[in-house]
């Protein structure tokens, strides 16, 4: 029994690869909307191929989009931090002028 669990592992492992870069998002909804499709085309592996390169530009664009939100945030907190150092600084300088 213990044999399996490495191959567990790797497997699991694949799965957690495949979910965090989209690929099991992008086949699902390739796989929905074909479900959804009144008429069922007569390859289902070119309607796989061509929808699944749709999901591509789609996904690159909401990385963008993703990549564009983080670097705001990021910027924003900067912005925060730097104004709080400020003001410790300020709070300091008056303390040390205090005890002089």
């Amino acid at each position: 029994m213990a044999s399996y669990k490495p191959t567990d592992s790797k497997r699991d492992e694949f799965r957690r690869y495949l979910e965090r870069s989209g690929v099991l998002d992008g086949l699902t909804k390739v796989l929905i909307a074909l479900y959804e499709e009144p008429e069922k085309p007569t390859n289902a592996i070119e309607y796989i191929r061509k929808n699944l390169g749709g999901l591509t530009e789609i996904t690159e664009e909401a990385g963008a989009t993703s990549n564009v939100q983080d670097s705001e945030s990021l910027e924003k907190r900067l912005q925060e931090a730097e104004a709080e150092n400020r003001e410790l600084r300020d709070k300091l300088a008056k303390l040390d002028l205090a005890e002089e």
